[in-house]
């Protein structure tokens, strides 16, 4: 089959990349569903001190106001100032606008670093060595993703056709990372075994659309077909779906790399 777009050329983030996720701030604040407040407290309990922790690809904050229940002081750093400038409620949260290999930091500053949904932009060594020199020797690093989400076996084929078909070629390079659940992502230090942590929502049909919006992947399609390959399934996911105002539970499994970058992989 032939792509419908043209893939990225690496995994770092491109400016065209940045550009996108700016252009959709206000749908990612509106649409991007919520992560589990269990999963913040299992990353407070990781760590030895709870001083002050980061949160790097930040996008509107969401992961990084979780944080403020466990910590005295949390940053939210993204590349994008439209996405820091997003969101509604950033009050406890000090925002930096800085690239996730230079973070403007004091050395063995921090007791955990977070990054939600965004490790595939930029893990690379001198990131994780970023991340080595930032955390205290006790530091607590984790990154999570999550992909496809799961509703009904009807609909799941539908967005699934969507993502994998229509949107072939459109995802960043990146994607297949959160794709493989970071399953391909090495990390310089042993990884923790987490727990089972899921994404779950109760959405109506104006939401999920709404959500499937946000997809990179569709902003790139609509730039380069003037058209939004959402509007193409419609009228078949309303079929599907029911009455609009039905809501419906929304399951995405979260993936995690989690450990203490000051042990090496070996110790």
């Amino acid at each position: 089959m032939t792509d419908s777009c043209t893939a990225a050329p690496s995994t770092a983030p491109s400016r065209d990349s940045v550009a996108l996720f700016a252009a959709n701030a206000g749908a990612y604040a509106a649409f991007r569903p919520t992560y589990p407040s269990v999963l913040f407290d299992w990353l407070a309990q990781r760590c030895a001190q709870r001083e002050r922790a980061l949160d790097i690809g930040c996008g509107n904050g969401q992961a990084a106001r979780a944080l403020r229940m466990h910590f005295d002081e949390v940053i939210g750093c993204d590349a994008s100032v439209e996405q820091l400038s997003s969101g509604e409620d950033w009050q406890g949260v000090r925002r930096l606008a800085a690239d996730a290999e230079q973070i403007p930091v004091a050395d063995g500053s921090l007791d955990l670093v977070v990054v939600a949904q965004a490790l595939h932009w930029f893990a690379t060594p001198i990131f994780f060595e970023e991340i080595r020199r930032a955390l205290r020797p006790e530091g607590f690093f984790c990154a999570w993703c999550y992909s496809l989400l799961s509703v009904t076996p009807a609909i799941d084929e539908l967005i699934g056709t969507l993502h994998g078909d229509t949107l072939r070629g459109c995802w960043p390079e990146g994607r297949r990372s959160v794709d493989a659940g970071y399953r391909d992502i090495e990390v310089p230090f042993a990884r923790l075994t987490a727990p089972a942590f899921a994404l779950e929502t109760r959405w109506n049909l104006a939401q999920l659309v709404g959500y499937l919006r946000t997809w990179s992947a569709v902003a790139k399609y609509r730039q380069l077909h003037a058209s939004d390959p959402v509007d193409a399934l419609l009228a078949e996911l309303s079929s599907r779906w029911g009455a609009p105002a039905t809501t419906r539970t929304i399951r995405w499994p979260l993936h995690l790399i989690a450990g203490y970058p000051h042990r090496c992989a070996t110790g």
